[in-house]
């Protein structure tokens, strides 16, 4: 494992953290009450079983 050699400056230490973006969900097309809407992959089966509301998608 990667070990620092000296203590990163807090200054340092933010701007890299400033620099990590986190990637767009995928969504997937879904037949949900014979309506096709695109939702996150992770909500696919709540949908289909009625526990998530599609509209606000």
């Amino acid at each position: 494992m990667a070990v620092p050699k000296r203590k990163m400056s807090r200054a340092n230490t933010r701007m890299r953290r400033s620099q990590w973006k986190a990637d767009n969900v995928a969504l997937q097309e879904v037949k949900v009450d014979g309506q096709t809407v695109r939702i996150p992959r992770r909500l696919v089966k709540a949908a289909q079983l009625g526990l998530v509301d599609v509209e606000q998608f």
